[in-house]
């Protein structure tokens, strides 16, 4: 892998520097719908951490009962009161 020229450096500084409102885009075509084979957040993998919890019983038994992933709801209900929170 070779370095940078100065010349070549000064050159992406220079354009770096350049509002967004400057940017060709002609050439890019506008996405108007998501693909239906789309996934939001596929490759979004999260660093996990392992915890203990104590939960009420009749609150993991509903939880089991609701399908497979149930931790996985827990982190998904945790997230939404977070978001919720950090908006006030």
């Amino acid at each position: 892998m070779s370095k940078l020229s100065a010349e070549k450096r000064k050159e992406l500084q220079k354009l770096a520097a350049r509002p967004d409102r400057e940017i060709d885009l002609s050439d890019i075509p506008e996405i108007r719908e998501i693909p239906s084979d789309a996934v939001i957040g596929r490759f979004y993998r999260p660093k996990k951490t392992t915890v203990t919890i104590r939960l009420d019983v009749d609150v993991v038994a509903w939880l089991k009962a609701t399908g497979d992933g149930y931790q996985t709801r827990i982190n998904a209900y945790l997230r939404h009161l977070m978001q919720q929170h950090r908006q006030q």
